[in-house]
């Protein structure tokens, strides 16, 4: 909201040594002049505070898009007015730029819909509103502007790329064997003598026919396969931020996999982990500051699932051997390192799996070229 206008200043200085000079050194002319100028921000403070009726309703379609995706916004102002139609000049904010809204003749009780994109250039989150609607008077004395309707947001969600396979994880079975299990069920674990109040459908008769008596089958109740993604966001691992944006992309694409799989998943923050919807929280994340060793620390001792998916860009090349010391708790450790193909090859160490690539399209197809998870 503007206001009084250099031109407005000058006209009220004006009319006021006129009318100094004018009645107290007795000339009419400037008098009438100073009148007139008087007269004049007079008018322009009425037709600048003229404010019209408007009621703005603003519809997001959709609200929740991938990067490149088409998005718009379907903007309807209606004119409450009784009886002024509204000739005003409106422009929406849309992010970091300005769209403008004719509202020409708009008469009492009637709307305007007017449709626009909504840029999906960069990740992040888009905000929209309110409709601002600007009033200045013929002579450009006042100009203000007034905020019309409330604000939205769309949210831009990093690229989704299809990823085929996905790790089955790993449990531990009593014995201590590690056994690949496809999900959390029921399983076969060994065979004991049967116990008055065992239920005959366990009974193994096969078994009982061969060792004389009742042998009933002990199943074991496997965890469920997690996996777990730490998205490294420190400034120092992505001189180039659009390296981050990768390892955006890859984050979305795992968690979009594992969904489909019906498989638990956490995302993890080096910096600091945030609640929410995981696709909202990549599209709301940006570089910062960070530890590493406190994170690598925190998922040591909590053991957050058996499969450990590290992101990183090229600052984080030193950093692969601290996360490959996870390997113990966690059986998978996996590593993508984004924008760093000119330097030499990774020689990871622990059995980590390293996938080096410079874009999401490139992850996707290294990822699903991994065998033996």
């Amino acid at each position: 909201m503007r206001g009084v206008t250099a031109r407005g200043y000058g006209v009220a200085v004006a009319a006021i040594a006129l009318l100094t000079i004018g009645f107290q050194f007795g000339y009419p002319d400037l008098a009438v002049l100073g009148v007139a100028a008087v007269l004049a921000a007079g008018t322009a403070v009425v037709f600048a505070l003229w404010r019209p009726t408007l009621k703005v309703d603003r519809l997001a379609d959709p609200d929740r898009v991938a990067r490149g995706d088409p998005a718009t916004m379907r903007l309807t102002v209606h004119n409450a007015s009784r009886f002024r139609a509204a000739s005003l000049v409106a422009v929406d904010r849309c992010g970091r730029r300005e769209v403008p809204v004719p509202l020409l003749r708009l008469r009492p009780g009637k709307d305007t819909t007017e449709t626009y994109p909504v840029p999906t250039e960069r990740r992040g989150v888009v905000p929209i509103g309110p409709l601002l609607v600007r009033r200045s008077d013929p002579l450009g004395l006042i100009e203000l502007s007034r905020g019309y309707g409330g604000t939205t947001t769309v949210w831009v969600h990093p690229r989704i790329h299809l990823l085929r396979a996905v790790p089955a994880g790993m449990a531990r079975s009593l014995d201590g064997r590690i056994d690949k299990v496809p999900h959390g069920t029921i399983t076969f674990d060994s065979l004991r003598e049967y116990v008055v109040g065992d239920e005959l459908r366990r009974v193994h008769w096969r078994s009982s026919a061969k060792v004389g008596e009742l042998m009933v089958r002990e199943q074991l109740d496997t965890s469920e396969p997690t996996i777990v993604v730490l998205l490294d966001d420190r400034k120092q691992a992505h001189p180039d931020p659009e390296t981050f944006e990768t390892a955006c992309e890859a984050a979305a694409s795992i968690i979009a996999a594992a969904v489909r799989e019906d498989l638990p998943i956490g995302l993890h923050l080096v910096s600091a982990d945030r609640t929410g919807p995981y696709l909202d929280v990549l599209t709301e994340v940006a570089l910062g500051t960070g530890e590493l060793t406190p994170k690598v620390r925190h998922l040591r001792t909590q053991r957050l699932g058996d499969t450990l998916v590290f992101l990183t860009g090229p600052g984080g090349r030193g950093d692969l051997g601290e996360v490959g010391a996870l390997r113990g708790p966690y059986p998978v450790v996996i590593a993508g390192l984004f924008g760093d193909r000119d330097a030499a090859p990774v020689t990871a160490g622990n059995g980590m799996i390293v996938i080096e690539a410079e874009d999401g399209i490139e992850f996707a197809a290294a990822w699903d070229g991994v065998r033996g998870w």
